[in-house]
């Protein structure tokens, strides 16, 4: 796979790095990405992914661009108010950077449709703040190993996981919490999007480049308040209804 002119100059700095290299960047040109929700975490996220070069992004979103998500949700401006985030997003991605290729699932992630949103990803990344489409997206990404970056935050705190194989994200959260809050109802200060929704996208990178050591079964939990940070190990749960049995398949990314 050769680069242009044009992405030679514009991936430079990946290019210098011993990490990532022409082979790395030839990863991340190859690589698919998938983004659950173009929201709070997955629209910077969505930036940097095709900043960085990454050759297809997948939005799976069915909402549309309201006045109170341009408090942090980078990818959008006042006149995408009431247009499809994906349709807004794509826009602004594609002017970001002409050789992402994105594709459009214009869907509500379901345990029903899941398998099929996610098919043909090499990573996954999930900024959904809905229990029920985290377990939907664990579920499938286990059963299909495909590696899931987690990403979460409210208030002024906000954690980022990488699960693939075991544990998986239902080990860490096996049931929906009787108090689960969302932005809507306690808020969140918007530039803590901006640093998960980063780090959700660097541990992709990390992955699909072969750099580093991802965050894989453990979940790191910043804290906006204090500017502090620690990283916590993710026990596997041998009763965990995904990847209990050991039934999952290898991981696609390693």
């Amino acid at each position: 796979m050769s680069f242009s002119e044009d992405e030679i100059e514009r991936y430079a700095r990946h290019l210098v790095l011993s990490e990532v290299g022409g082979p790395g960047q030839q990863r991340l040109k190859a690589a698919r990405v998938g983004l659950i929700g173009v929201g709070g975490v997955g629209a910077p996220a969505a930036l940097y992914l095709a900043a960085a070069g990454i050759g297809t992004l997948r939005l799976i979103d069915d909402d549309t661009v309201g006045l109170s998500n341009l408090q942090r949700q980078i990818a959008f401006a006042t006149p995408d108010i009431g247009r499809p985030k994906i349709e807004a997003a794509s826009e602004t991605l594609s002017a970001l950077n002409p050789h992402v290729v994105i594709e459009h699932r214009a869907e509500r992630l379901t345990s029903a449709n899941a398998a099929a949103l996610i098919a043909d990803c090499d990573v996954i990344i999930d900024g959904t703040d809905d229990f029920a489409a985290r377990f939907a997206v664990s579920s499938a990404c286990t059963a299909a190993g495909i590696p899931l970056v987690s990403g979460a935050l409210g208030r002024w705190s906000g954690q980022v996981g990488v699960f693939h194989g075991r544990p998986c994200y239902r080990c860490m959260v096996p049931d929906a919490p009787p108090d689960a809050e969302t932005c809507s109802r306690v808020g969140v200060i918007g530039a803590l999007a901006g640093v998960v929704g980063s780090m959700a996208a660097l541990e992709a990178i990390k992955l699909i480049a072969g750099a580093g050591e991802p965050l894989s079964g453990r979940l790191l939990i910043y804290d906006g308040l204090t500017g502090s940070a620690r990283t916590a190990k993710v026990a596997a749960d041998p009763d965990c209804p995904d990847c209990g049995q050991a039934n999952a398949r290898p991981s696609k990314v390693t």
